[in-house]
């Protein structure tokens, strides 16, 4: 069964040597690996390009592209362009894959007759070499993604069908991109099945070389432009008022990080809002009076001090 793997690159010559290596790696053959320069300033294209000469095979095809819009997103939907399998991953240029990651994907989807996607377990490695394993859940996905991002890009493999029914990569999406395209996919109601043995995918924290960065507040109205992107699709399918509850959530959560990095002026009028959705979506219950208001205040405060729990409230309030 041919697999296409889609990486973007950007300016990554010095460290995408080990990703490559991780998808030569793989066990599992036929592969179609879609390299996609971002329009480097640096020699990123030559690397690619060398990588292809030196290890395209018949049962390995590597095609190497590039993409003028500026954006990982559209570096995606052009690599997906390219894609000839039935089957589509996507992955980052900076981080690895287990050599038996696709192998696994496919004994699943083999073995699972009727499966549209599959995820895996993950690992972060952070700039200090502390390792912590990333979040993973087998039930209610749909609010688990909102709150934890359970489908992040280097984690599944989906069905092209899925895929195209969710309408792709959203090109100018900068911040959160696999959370918003992860809902979308989500909303698609695919049969899902799971890798939950070991972690076989390893997301190493670049630091400032990340395109996500390393705060919040230098790329405020990102982030919001997504959440209203996820509340509109989350609407229009009519997944109901839960789902809607947990994003206004998501919006005091941010308030807050912008409060902990000192931006008061950017924290205060977002958590305003969360705060009106979140007491529209209630429409002035006693529940939303007495119990839920007073502990998302607090949670508020919580998160301002640097303090972490989050998703543990939002199970316990938000339903």
């Amino acid at each position: 069964m041919l697999v296409s793997i889609i990486i973007p690159v950007f300016n990554r010559a010095h460290i995408v040597g080990p990703t490559l290596d991780s998808v030569v790696a793989q066990t599992h053959r036929p592969l179609q690996l879609v390299l996609v320069d971002n329009l480097s300033s640096d020699n990123t294209l030559e690397v690619l390009r060398s990588f292809k000469a030196s290890h395209e095979q018949a049962d390995f095809q590597i095609d190497v592209v590039q993409e003028p819009h500026h954006t990982a997103s559209a570096a995606r939907n052009r690599g997906y362009a390219e894609a000839r399998a039935d089957w589509v991953m996507f992955f980052d240029s900076d981080d690895l894959m287990a050599p038996d990651l696709v192998e696994r994907y496919v004994d699943v989807i083999e073995r699972e007759r009727g499966c549209e996607l599959v995820c895996t377990r993950g690992v972060r490695v952070q700039a200090d070499g502390s390792r912590y394993v990333l979040p993973f859940f087998t039930s209610d996905l749909l609010a688990n993604h909102i709150l934890h991002s359970i489908l992040p890009t280097q984690r599944y493999i989906v069905r092209r069908e899925i895929y195209d029914r969710a309408g792709g990569w959203e090109r100018d999406v900068r911040g959160w991109d696999d959370w918003e395209i992860g809902l979308r996919l989500l909303l698609q109601n695919p049969k899902v099945a799971f890798l939950a043995d070991a972690e076989r995918v390893t997301v190493i924290d670049s630091g400032e070389a990340s395109i996500t960065g390393v705060d919040f507040s230098s790329k405020a109205g990102q982030w919001e432009r997504t959440i209203d992107t996820l509340l509109a699709n989350v609407r229009a399918a009519g997944a109901g008022v839960r789902y809607e509850r947990l994003l206004h959530y998501r919006r005091v959560v941010l308030a807050a990080l912008y409060r902990h990095e000192g931006r008061d002026d950017l924290a205060e009028p977002l958590r305003r809002q969360g705060m009106e959705g979140l007491a529209e979506s209630y429409r002035g219950s006693m529940r939303w009076k007495l119990w839920v208001k007073p502990v998302v205040n607090l949670l508020y405060g919580h998160i301002s001090a640097g303090r972490r729990g989050a998703a543990r409230v939002a199970r316990m309030v938000v339903r």
